[in-house]
This record gives C-alpha cells, sequence and structure tokens, in this order.
C-alpha cells in the first residue's frame, strides 16, 4: 500500500505510484507542511522552471490538519496559474487535446485544498486513462508497517527527499528542450502535453523492477 500526501498537480514521481501497488491513501490527518508539492507544481516555461501555488489561509493556530487547510482567494491566482500554463504548453503537442479538461478546474473555487487536488487527480487519471483505487485517510497513520510511505519524501528540496529505490527518471522531449536542458521531475501537466496518449507508457517506463 502506498501512502501519499495530497499533492496539486503532482509531480511525474507520485504519479508513478499510482499505477503500481494499490490501494493508494492521500494523508489527511498530518500537520500541514508548508513549501511542499501539496500546494505546488513546477511546470516549465519559456523562462525556465515555474513554480505555482495555490495560496492557503494562514490560521491563528500553528499547526493545521492538512484536511483542513483552506485556499484564499483574495488574489485571482486561478487566472495567474492558467495563463502560466497556457503560456507555458499552448505550443506543445498535446495542447489542443487536453486544455478543454483542465481549464474547468479553474473556473471553480474550492474551500479545501484537498478537495481541490482529489479534483484534479480524478480530472488527470482520466486523461492518463488510470483508475487507481484511492482512498483519504481517517486517522494519522503512525504504525507504517505495510505502508509505503512517501508523504514526506517526494518533496521539491532535494535536501529532504528520500532515495527511491522503485522510480528512475525518464527523458522525454519537453517544449523548450531548445533552451534548457531536461527538467526533471516536473508536474503530470508536462507530460500530459507533451507525450499524450503516452503519458502512461511513460510513467511505466519510471519504475524500477528488482
Amino acid at each position: 500500500m502506498q501512502l501519499l500526501s495530497t499533492a496539486y498537480f503532482p509531480p511525474i514521481q507520485y504519479y508513478s505510484k499510482l499505477v503500481q501497488e494499490n490501494p493508494i491513501y492521500i494523508e489527511c490527518f498530518e500537520n500541514y507542511a508548508k513549501q511542499s508539492y501539496r500546494n505546488r507544481c513546477d511546470i516549465l516555461g519559456a523562462n525556465g522552471r515555474l513554480t505555482l501555488s495555490v495560496p492557503v489561509l494562514k490560521g491563528a493556530r500553528k499547526k493545521i490538519l492538512t484536511k483542513d487547510i483552506q485556499i484564499e482567494y483574495v488574489e485571482n491566482w486561478q487566472k495567474i496559474h492558467f495563463q502560466g500554463i497556457e503560456s507555458a504548453y499552448r505550443k506543445s503537442p498535446y495542447y489542443e487535446y487536453y486544455i478543454d479538461d483542465i481549464e474547468p478546474i479553474f473556473n471553480k473555487d474550492f474551500k479545501y485544498l484537498i478537495d481541490l487536488n482529489e479534483h484534479i487527480m480524478s480530472i488527470v487519471n482520466e486523461i492518463i486513462e488510470i483508475n487507481p483505487q484511492i482512498e483519504r485517510t481517517t486517522d494519522y497513520i503512525k504504525d507504517t508497517s505495510g505502508y509505503i510511505d512517501w508523504r514526506e519524501g517526494i518533496h521539491p528540496k532535494k535536501s529532504k527527499r528520500l532515495e527511491d529505490e522503485n522510480y528512475t527518471e525518464v527523458a522525454y522531449t519537453q517544449v523548450f528542450s531548445d533552451k534548457f536542458e531536461y527538467q526533471e521531475n516536473l508536474s503530470i501537466l508536462d507530460l500530459i502535453f507533451n507525450l499524450g496518449p503516452e503519458s502512461l507508457i511513460h510513467l511505466n517506463k519510471t519504475i524500477k523492477t528488482k
């Protein structure tokens, strides 16, 4: 069983877990961790790697459970994110195929971050044509025996990443490959817009077999 954090347009490594062992458990009862993939994703734009972050409400309490994290709508981050995605991928091979599935995400307000991320995952899963068994935890998982725990192991910061013996980075052609060297482990959006129906084939290639 895989144990994962919630994630906003998760990175490719994260998605490689969804095509492996099921069921998948999404941790809801952890103390929310900032500067993680829980509310951010990385895409590749004309000026290089670009991070899109969903603003969240900062409550009076220092520790808030992930399930209780609410999205902030003071700024029009949805418009900013969609414009960033449009600018980055409108020249990609499969932009026109999938943008009509992606755009509605930014036209709907979600109160809780975890609900937004779950909605995104359901749409991406349909695009990739996978149907993993995904469940939310009903309490914090302390005893991880029987689980493969990736709650903190898949992280934007190299210093916090865990070694992943079941994942290998496999390069593919990216939109701005003529300007930049290959960018590792970008958002699943990058894979979808560049490889389209071959996304699942690519994900399976990233899985190391022992």
